[in-house]
């Protein structure tokens, strides 16, 4: 297993975020752009992911280390919620309860991400959709937070068709990028994800998300430190 770097918070360095689930880093670099140190864990190897990252069972790591960070986002596999899944009959665990529980132990303001499917599970989920960062796909992704709040964005109406799922994307439709979908460098481009392959896009969180939620963050958490020193 790769050894995670020193977790301990550092006065003056950049807030340290630990990004559970991470695969191939959509999220991460968001948070990074953001203004966040950011260290991914995943139980596979992720030679794709751009920061510091460890291989560990992520729930476990997080019970283990997570009060060492200042912010926390979780990307339980979404496999077990989503549709084409359920169609072929393939098993996959639901991890959102459990993730959420390890969350909770940490003391640490979180966030906990994942699709429509399972929406009714997480509890009050901020809504984010491509056309909110002016990206040409619709990609709805949940946010459940946890210690803190994110204000729901509001939502554009979509006017522009979307391409067929795992069809070439014609001009002036928005591409779902899910699947065995073709156009990877399409998808590359309208996600701002060019180091991502085919794997690693499907599944990811467009940086653009994230960075929007790790600016709330990082105010919730400046807010937080002058509460504490007056």
């Amino acid at each position: 297993m790769t050894q995670p770097t020193d977790i301990r918070r550092v006065r003056g360095h950049k807030p340290r975020l630990l990004d559970l689930f991470c695969c191939q880093g959509g999220a991460a670099k968001g948070y990074d752009d953001a203004g966040f140190d950011v260290t991914g864990v995943d139980i596979v190897p992720q030679p794709r992911y751009p920061f510091a990252f460890v291989q560990a069972d992520a729930i476990a790591f997080v019970l283990a280390h997570g009060s060492g960070f200042d912010f926390i986002h979780a990307s339980p596999p979404c496999q077990h919620d989503t549709a084409c899944q359920r169609i072929q009959g393939n098993p996959h665990p639901d991890l959102i309860a459990p993730t959420r529980a390890a969350l909770e132990t940490t003391g640490r303001p979180w966030v906990m991400e994942n699709v429509g499917g399972a929406a009714p599970k997480l509890r009050d989920p901020v809504m984010l959709c491509g056309p909110m960062f002016h990206l040409a796909t619709y990609r709805h992704r949940f946010f459940e937070t946890g210690g803190w709040t994110l204000t729901q964005p509001d939502h554009p109406a979509h006017l522009v068709p979307q391409a067929k799922m795992g069809r070439p994307v014609p001009p002036g439709h928005y591409g779902q990028f899910v699947g065995n979908f073709s156009g990877v460098d399409l998808a590359r481009r309208v996600m701002r994800v060019p180091w991502m392959n085919r794997d690693g896009i499907r599944e990811c969180i467009p940086p653009a998300y994230a960075h929007h939620i790790g600016a709330a963050a990082l105010t919730h958490l400046a807010t937080a430190r002058m509460g504490v020193a007056a």
